[in-house]
């Protein structure tokens, strides 16, 4: 049941994909990020549906994300290909017309490319927080990191949203707002997946260095709901000995940490921030209950 689930929630993310392509990103003339402003173009210039394109560049390295790198990645990764690409080929014949979003004269808008990339966004970051992916480039790199794990992925991203952005210069009639259009959708799709994968997941940690270390641990626990982590620590200067604190708060909490801090005289703490937290990390609920 969980599978079954798990595959109509792709259906679902894909086909509201397929549907953001067909009322925003076709009517406005620009290409979106990777494999799929390339097929977009090819369908501006052939007039061939771009969801024969997407199975073309997109099963033969799902065939091989299956046998080399992770199966149920595949496995879920085809559902959605399928599934967009079977409802672009359907939408062809569907009449649009009075949801489509586009200027009255024609022209690309602003507002098209940003919509598409913040509703795209948002289905590249859940797919990924389910072991899936929209296909193209992310195909590409679960295949270069199953042998390079240490390869940046980020610059063959750039460089190929970068050609489709020069391209679509020369495809959409030499102007340069689809060029602009493109380079909006791609920063708009890619700060929402990122905030998306992070959610509620980002956090802020504090170091302190203090003289009472329980009667901190002791508020953060009661007011707070979180517990921290003591360290005995030793001054380079002085060499004397000190007591370590680290504690992992959610960020509405830096306010009510600091003012449990200033309670206590000659308290040194340092804030950084945590962009996601694994493991036994909770976030307060109605009781002081939780750890961190």
């Amino acid at each position: 049941m969980k599978k079954i689930a798990g595959y109509l929630m792709f259906f679902g993310l894909a086909v509201l994909c397929a549907l953001s392509y067909q009322l925003f990103i076709f009517p406005n003339s620009f290409a979106p990020a990777g494999f799929n402003g390339i097929a977009t173009m090819i369908q501006h210039l052939f007039n061939i549906n771009v969801g024969y394109l997407s199975l073309v560049f997109n099963v033969p390295l799902i065939i091989a994300v299956f046998f080399l790198v992770n199966k149920d990645f595949a496995v879920n990764t085809l559902v959605y290909i399928l599934t967009f690409s079977g409802s672009l080929i359907i939408f062809e014949h569907v009449d649009f017309s009075a949801f489509v979003y586009q200027t009255d004269n024609g022209t690309s808008s602003i507002l098209g490319p940003l919509v598409a990339g913040i509703i795209n966004g948002g289905i590249l970051g859940i797919a990924f927080m389910m072991n899936c992916c929209s296909g193209g480039t992310e195909l590409v790199a679960a295949l270069i990191h199953k042998y390079r794990p240490s390869y940046d992925f980020v610059w063959i991203t750039f460089i190929l949203n970068s050609a489709v952005a020069v391209l679509s210069y020369f495809v959409f009639g030499f102007k340069f707002e689809p060029v602009i259009l493109c380079v909006l959708y791609c920063y708009a799709q890619s700060v929402v997946s990122d905030k998306m994968l992070k959610g509620n997941k980002e956090a802020v940690r504090f170091e302190i260095i203090t003289d009472s270390p329980e009667e901190i641990a002791d508020e953060v626990i009661e007011k707070l709901g979180h517990s921290a982590t003591l360290i005995n620590a030793e001054g380079c200067y002085t060499h004397n000995k000190k007591n370590l604190l680290i504690c992992v708060v959610n960020k509405h909490q830096i306010v009510p940490f600091k003012q449990i801090l200033a309670k206590y005289p000659g308290t040194f703490a340092c804030v950084s921030t945590v962009s996601y937290t694994i493991g036994a990390f909770r976030y307060p609920r109605e009781t002081n209950s939780t750890i961190s």
